[in-house]
């Protein structure tokens, strides 16, 4: 057979240059096939690492994003107690107030009608003191009337006397 091969006979498809180019083809496509994969490869990996890092922010964005709303809510929550309690402190503070004010006003209510009640008192007793000294003067002008008109001594002593003694019983 090996001299079948020299003398050109053998299959004829060997000496077809369809053929040589066909199986150069195969070979070029082999040979290119396995860079081409591996660059195709790597692309689509990169490309997935690159989603998965898209993914992994927006995740890590969401859970950001998360944490502060409930960081908001939080402090929402506490300035509506705060303003509770401002409010309710501010109501507190305004029935004391108002508390000790009615307090402050019956005390000066109370010294003020004491002070009248102490003002008529004095009035009053000045008043009975102006008509006894005017009795007093009354009865003497009287005495020194009756006197004047000739009394007998121990007549006129009498009647000072007696006025003297009912004095006190006419004043009241």
């Amino acid at each position: 057979m090996p001299r079948l091969a020299a003398e050109g006979k053998g299959p004829k498809m060997f000496h077809d240059p369809t053929f040589w180019v066909a199986v150069a083809f195969v070979i070029f496509i082999a040979l290119v096939s396995k860079p081409i994969g591996k660059l195709a490869t790597k692309a689509l990996d990169e490309r997935a690492d690159k989603i998965r890092a898209d993914m992994d922010e927006a995740e890590r964005l969401r859970e950001e994003a998360q944490d502060l709303l409930a960081s908001y809510q939080r402090k929402q929550r506490d300035a509506a107690n705060e303003a509770d309690e401002i409010v309710r402190h501010a109501k507190a503070e305004a029935e004391r107030i108002s508390r000790e004010g009615r307090e402050r006003l019956q005390a000066s209510l109370e010294r003020r009608e004491k002070m009248a009640t102490d003002r008529i008192a004095l009035a009053e007793h000045q008043a009975v003191e102006r008509v006894r000294a005017h009795a007093i003067d009354i009865a003497v002008e009287a005495t020194r009337g009756v006197l004047a008109a000739g009394l007998a001594e121990t007549k006129a002593n009498a009647l000072v006397d007696a006025a003297i003694t009912e004095l006190p019983v006419k004043l009241h």
